[in-house]
């Protein structure tokens, strides 16, 4: 069985990611999203919340499993004996980015591999920084992130998402 982890922080997942993750779900038999986390970075969602987002946006791809892990990704991919790493990429920049987490997972674990998928351009410019930006202002996300998070985001922004 091939497995493929998609990492990220998904503070919120955006229809960006829930689209690789609907790609990568028709090219392995297993797909694991992981909520990585950093504890240098601050977080607008809870870890509890960012889980319950995604497994409501992936629940109907049968072969995507949602968890949560703190500590290198290379532990997490040889613990759920997986081959292969799921990246997004919206642009060169953040080829030039995971290029550089290539090099160190590399050196780490020489036996995994990592796939890029391009973004699909409906999505190519859209961050979950964009989103968080938005929300401080009161723009419309839209379009931008499924229904569960925009539901989210309207009630911790008083109504308007």
């Amino acid at each position: 069985m091939t497995i493929a982890v998609y990492p990220g922080s998904f503070d919120p997942v955006t229809l960006g990611h829930v689209d690789v993750i609907k790609r990568a779900s028709r090219v392995f038999e297993e797909v694991r999203v992981c909520v990585m986390k950093n504890p240098k970075k601050h977080y607008l969602f809870s870890e509890k919340e960012r889980l319950a987002f995604l497994t409501e946006s992936t629940k109907q791809y049968s072969n995507v499993m949602v968890d949560a892990y703190q500590g290198l990704l290379t532990e997490y991919v040889r613990a759920k004996n997986a081959r292969v790493v799921i990246k997004g990429l919206r642009s060169s920049g953040d080829f030039e980015y995971e290029k550089q987490m290539d090099f160190f997972n590399k050196r780490l674990a020489p036996e995994v591999e990592t796939l890029y998928m391009a973004a699909d351009n409906a999505y190519s410019v859209l961050s979950s920084s964009a989103i968080r930006e938005l929300m401080t202002f009161g723009g419309s996300l839209d379009g931008l992130v499924p229904e569960v998070v925009l539901d989210a985001a309207a009630k911790r922004m008083g109504g308007k998402a």
